[in-house]
This record gives structure tokens, sequence and C-alpha cells, in this order.
């Protein structure tokens, strides 16, 4: 049966407020970048040509409608953002260091993308897509965390790929142990699981990426494991391979957005390959591509707008 939807993700959609400077009075400026981690997945498959939809809630304020408005331009469904009256949408401020680094304060207590809860999850809906992605920020407190889970369950009864991103942010955790649990549960669940090289020492509490790597394989069984080493490139391991490829140098001005595009590029390779039978030219081939594309994204100012074309990633590896 054919799929309405490549990919269907859920999660948080907020504003991530980033540093643009000073004013005249010395004051900082701060830019409104529509984000989240799920969506930036989104825009940037939407980029590759997939059909892509998204599950979530945001405020009945001017920050929502500015998402949805943007979900919008950028051709992610919004049939499934939901909006609430009485809660306001979440937003992160993002503080960039000289290197690129950054940290957040986020404005979520609570936000509006934790007031979804299971009677918001259509299990039809979600039965119409190819691949579900998530990520923990949708399980950081109990509603969210079982309209989550209610997605997950739905999307493996329809067949669905199961692809997964922790996308570890301490602050909105009440306790670390916490954390990883979902965590745990994430990758209980997925066949795609992304995740960075300060994650896999969390979760795996071992120094060498690659034993944290083959403890988690032995663990959950995850077919397709991939692993982003900022700069340094990233790693996919698949059934005995070890395929690594080195990052891209670009004028980086701010790196938020680059894992979830390098995330979307991967998602579009296996939607297009396939999970069953990669080879390592292709895992070569997979992880170029992604790489070349998150390192454009961080020579630009936020995340869902400032996914590249398929043909501005082809050209800078052409280089």
């Amino acid at each position: 049966m054919e799929k309405k939807y490549d990919v269907i993700a859920m999660g948080e959609l907020l504003v991530d407020f980033t540093m643009n400077g000073k004013s005249e009075q010395g004051n900082d400026l701060f830019e409104a970048c529509p984000g989240g981690a799920p969506c930036n997945v989104l825009a940037m498959l939407n980029k590759l040509g997939k059909r892509t939809a998204f599950l979530g809630k945001v405020g009945k304020d001017q920050f929502g409608m500015l998402l949805h408005d943007t979900l919008q331009k950028v051709g992610i469904n919004t049939s499934n953002l939901l909006m609430d009256d009485t809660v306001n949408t979440t937003l992160a401020f993002v503080h960039t260091f000289p290197d690129g680094d950054r940290e957040f304060s986020f404005y979520r207590n609570p936000g509006a993308d934790m007031m979804l809860d299971e009677n918001d999850v259509d299990p039809a809906f979600i039965g119409q897509t190819r691949l579900f992605h998530f990520g923990t920020l949708s399980m950081t407190h109990d509603g969210v965390r079982s309209a989550t889970k209610k997605a997950v369950q739905a999307a493996k009864r329809s067949g669905a790929l199961i692809s997964f991103d922790p996308n570890l942010r301490p602050p909105l955790w009440s306790s670390m142990e916490l954390a990883k649990a979902q965590m745990e549960y994430g990758c209980s669940q997925c066949d795609i699981l992304k995740i960075s090289d300060n994650e896999i020492q969390f979760l795996s509490g071992k120094e060498d990426y690659d034993e944290g790597i083959r403890y988690l394989q032995e663990t959950y069984q995850i077919p397709l494991i991939l692993l982003t080493m900022g700069k340094d490139g990233s790693r996919a391991y698949y059934k005995e391979m070890r395929v690594e490829r080195g990052g891209i140098l670009c004028k980086t001005i701010e790196t938020t957005g680059a894992g979830d595009t390098f995330c979307g590029s991967v998602l579009n390779y296996v939607l297009e390959h396939g999970l069953d039978n990669l080879t390592e030219e292709q895992l070569g081939e997979m992880l170029s591509f992604a790489n070349a594309a998150a390192a454009i994204v961080t020579t630009r100012k936020g995340a869902i707008r400032a996914m590249p074309e398929k043909v501005e990633v082809l050209r800078l590896l052409g280089q």
C-alpha cells in the first residue's frame, strides 16, 4: 500500500533566539529562528523531495503562528500541529561561544510542546508514514511521554521504520536518570539511531566510541547507528561494518541544526536505498552527503529555513 508520507516526526517545535550582534546601545540582539530538532529533520527531507508531516503542539500566540506558517512555507504538513490556548509556545535562547559551540536557556515550564497527550495522537495518521522519527524532548514529562509511546507503537504496528535521535538537553530534565531511561526506551524501539559523541558516552558509560556503540548494538540490536562527531565528521555502524567520513571545513557561525541536517540526509538515503543490504560504499556515500549538508547549515543562522538544496550539497562535495 502506498503511504501518504515518507516521514512523520513528533516532538518539540519552538523558537530559537540566536544572538545576532549588538544594538547601537550595546544590547545583545536576538533573531527569532523557527526550530526544534524534529522539524529541522523534516525541513531537510523536504529539500530532498520527501513528503513530510509533523505531530506536535505550539501555543496559540504570535510565536505559535510563526511556527505554523513556517512549516507550511517549507512544505511540512501541519494537519496534526495543534494549538494550545492556555500555554505559550516554548522558547530557547541560544548563546553562541567564539568557537561556534553554544548553550541553551529554555523557557518551557511549561511550554506548549509538553502539553501534547495521548488523546492528541491519531494512530490512523501515524499509520500513513514509511518512517517515524522522534527524540527525547517529547519524553521529559508524563503526558507527552505517553503520547510519544503511543505514536511509536502505532508506527511499529503499521510497519514503519523507526528513527530516534536522543538530542540530550540536560537543563530540560528533572534528573539525568530519567533522561537516560528515556534514551534507553528510544534505543529499544528504533531501527536507525543518530547519536552524538557526548551522548554515546553518557548512555553507554564508555569513553571509547566504538566500545559504546558495540554495547548499544549488543543490547538493543539496532540495525543502523550513526555517530556524529562535530567537525571531525561521522561514522556509520551497520552489521559488521564501521565506515567513517571526515568533516568538511567551512566558515561556521553556529552549529544549531547541524545534527538534524545530517539526520534528515541519512533518513533520505535510507528511504531511497532501504535498510537491508547497504554496502560499505553506500554507507560512505551517505555519510559524505550528510556531512556536507550539515557543514552548509553551520554557515547560516537557524535551521528550518537554512536547509541546503541538494545541488548546493553536491557542489560542495564536488569541490
